[in-house]
């Protein structure tokens, strides 16, 4: 289902810095009604509210707690499009003394938070016949050994994301799947890569993706690379109808 973003109320966590920065940048450039800035803290988002005024509105929210997030939904009701951005990363190898804390921590936040934002905004964005937009990476296509649980956890999460493309689907819920490669972000920096694509090829992907109804976003150089290797196992096994 196409989803224009011009008009439409927005909320994207992680919203200031990096790729949730961009995400919010971009969608008011193409007309959004209202972002909402959801962040572990309020006084980070100070320059964007500078920027764009009664357009934003910085809600607090912590995607690893539960509670915040409910309260989160019940101040943002009129949310259409919802972007979960929000991520860490904890560089680790599977051998690695830290290996079990990082992917604990990584679980939280990367998979445990999907499911806490999903199932709390599952029944507006049903109501609003909006959009779910979720950042995984190429990461959970393919495990990269120093960066193996966070690969383990985007995993995880793409593996989360095709469910809900399937159980909200059914609702009218339209369902984008991002998969940057590095981009120049702190994240890409702390992964390790230095000259990463722009956070805007990622925020303008999103915005094309959801006017197409694509389920997939490849939106870098990268990524891209990747997208032409998986399309046909894309196509024929995860968004192939297998019932039939």
């Amino acid at each position: 289902m196409s989803i224009s973003i011009k008009n439409k109320v927005a909320l994207v966590t992680g919203a200031n810095r990096g790729i949730g920065k961009a995400i919010v940048e971009s969608f008011i450039n193409h007309g959004a009604k209202k972002v909402y800035l959801a962040v572990r803290n309020p006084e980070s988002t100070q320059a964007l509210e500078e920027q764009f005024g009664d357009k934003v509105v910085t809600v607090q929210a912590d995607v690893s707690d539960t509670n915040s997030i409910k309260k989160l939904a019940e101040q943002a009701k009129d949310v259409e499009i919802l972007v979960n951005n929000a991520g860490v990363l904890v560089p680790s190898s599977p051998l690695g003394e830290n290996a079990e804390k990082a992917l604990a921590k990584e679980l939280d936040v990367n998979v445990f938070g999907l499911l806490r934002v999903t199932n709390a905004f599952a029944e507006i964005l049903e109501n609003n016949q909006g959009a779910l937009v979720q950042l995984n990476s190429v990461a959970s296509i393919k495990n990269f050994s120093d960066l193996s649980t966070y690969s383990a956890s985007k995993a995880a999460s793409y593996s989360l994301t095709q469910g809900l493309r399937e159980k909200l689907g059914e609702k009218g819920v339209s369902i984008l799947s991002v998969h940057p490669g590095p981009i120049a972000t702190d994240m890409g920096a702390q992964a390790g890569f230095d000259d990463g694509d722009s956070t805007t090829s990622v925020s303008e992907g999103i915005v094309s993706a959801l006017e197409a109804g694509d389920f997939h976003l490849f939106p870098d150089v990268m990524a891209k690379q990747f997208e032409a290797a998986y399309q046909s196992f894309s196509d024929n096994i995860v968004t192939a109808d297998l019932s039939e």
